[in-house]
């Protein structure tokens, strides 16, 4: 079931069975000349819905911009603070909360979230006490990286070895060549791409990963590719879904 597709009544009665929710979380941000802008939140929404299917749960809105700070000098890529994406991770948590939801599962696509999204469940986790809101003390949440699937890295090293890298992946242009064939890109790439550069502002990145890459090679991607990582991320993650809505 996916929220914004349901009407209250309907979720009203699925909180009477379950109430776990799943969360795509995302980012708007360049990848590389072939990679799509929407690419984090491309993957984790579609990785949601068949997370979803697989588990009879319920899908919340994509959260589809998320921290990308680093890659602003890039065209295109639109971010939020951690301190802004915290409190809408919050306020996305206890609306939910108040209306029953207490196991929050956020199928993440942007490394660059982790942190802040770590910080956004202890805020949370406080604002809803203070609140006391009932069964405040239920809430948990759980960040599930689809990339950081043991099968799919393991895949990923198989079908491309160093040249996945670590940003514009071959893997996760793949997944969105699978969602969407009609959007695939082809521009020349450089053989020779930056990689091991520490991050710190956004100048600073574009100027140490000029095409935006990172020590990948996403020509190698393949919508066949995709529909791989696809489908060992949604059997992965609808296991690990179902034992974290089961666990006291």
């Amino acid at each position: 079931m996916q929220l914004h597709l349901s009407t209250w009544p309907e979720v009203e009665t699925y909180l009477q069975k379950s109430q776990g929710i799943i969360v795509p979380i995302g980012s708007t941000e360049q990848h590389g000349p072939t990679g799509l802008i929407g690419t984090d939140a491309i993957c984790a929404e579609a990785i949601s819905h068949g997370v979803a299917e697989e588990t009879q749960g319920m899908v919340a809105p994509t959260i589809n911009v998320g921290m990308a700070l680093h890659h602003t000098a890039f065209p295109g890529t639109i971010s939020l603070r951690p301190s802004t994406l915290i409190l809408v991770v919050r306020d996305y948590i206890t609306c939910l909360a108040k209306a029953g939801f207490t196991k929050f599962y956020f199928i993440n696509g942007h490394g660059g979230n982790i942190a802040t999204l770590k910080a956004a469940f202890s805020e949370t986790y406080a604002h809803l006490e203070d609140l006391q809101i009932p069964n405040s003390q239920k809430v948990q949440c759980q960040i599930a990286n689809w990339f950081m699937c043991g099968s799919v890295y393991k895949l990923a090293k198989e079908l491309y070895g160093d040249q996945e890298g670590s940003h514009a992946t071959p893997s996760e242009v793949a997944v969105t060549q699978y969602v969407y064939p009609e959007a695939i890109k082809q521009a020349p790439l450089s053989s020779e791409v930056a990689s091991g550069h520490r991050i710190y502002g956004a100048a600073n990145f574009r100027e140490s990963y000029p095409d935006g890459r990172m020590g990948s090679n996403p020509a190698l991607a393949t919508p066949e590719h995709g529909k791989q990582f696809y489908d060992l991320a949604v059997g992965e993650l609808s296991k690990g879904y179902l034992e974290f809505v089961k666990r006291e």
